[in-house]
């Protein structure tokens, strides 16, 4: 009588783990992929600066704001950095801020690099990647453009120039 109760319960146990797997690999292909699209709300963000302060997206409404998911060992990311720091200085004071979202490297690795590069914009540690899996981000460099309402108004995968930049940051920018 026993061997009868301990297979169903094999059955039973089995039924579980094959309803947990299907559950968590439809939910892995299909609903983490929701990536944030132009026009969509972009997920808002709280994540300590390498200055030691915090800052949060949703406390930036009102301004466009520039989102460079970035890497140290990124040739392109080193490549646009100068001009991301060029278009900062251009646009201060005019409602306008530039973020750059590391993506969980070792602090004195990004130190070092924001000392060689000479970057003055806030430097954001994204500890266990979850902002860069929440917008989806696979490749490096990728920035999102952020118009003063909260929503995507340019998402650009792969370096940018200068030019691309700047237009891209007037075009969002209230006439």
């Amino acid at each position: 009588m026993m061997g009868k109760h301990r297979t169903w319960i094999q059955i039973a146990i089995f039924a579980v783990v094959i309803l947990v797997g299907g559950w968590t690999l439809t939910n892995n292909l299909f609903f983490s992929d929701k990536k944030p699209t132009e026009g969509a709300s972009a997920p808002n963000f709280k994540l300590v600066g390498l200055d030691g302060n915090m800052k949060e997206l949703a406390e930036l409404k009102g301004k466009v704001v520039v989102v460079n998911f970035w890497g140290t060992f990124c040739e392109p990311c080193r490549d646009e950095m100068p001009a991301l720091e060029r278009q900062k200085e251009k646009w201060a004071g005019k409602n306008v801020e530039i973020l750059g979202l590391n993506l969980n490297e070792p602090r004195v690795a990004v130190e070092n690099f924001v000392n060689q590069y000479k970057v003055t914009f806030p430097i954001l540690l994204d500890k266990n990647e979850e902002t860069r899996k929440r917008y989806g981000v696979s490749q490096y460099p990728t920035t999102f453009f952020i118009k003063p309402d909260g929503k995507i108004g340019a998402i650009r995968v792969g370096q940018m120039d200068e030019a691309f930049i700047d237009q891209t940051i007037s075009s969002l920018l209230p006439s």
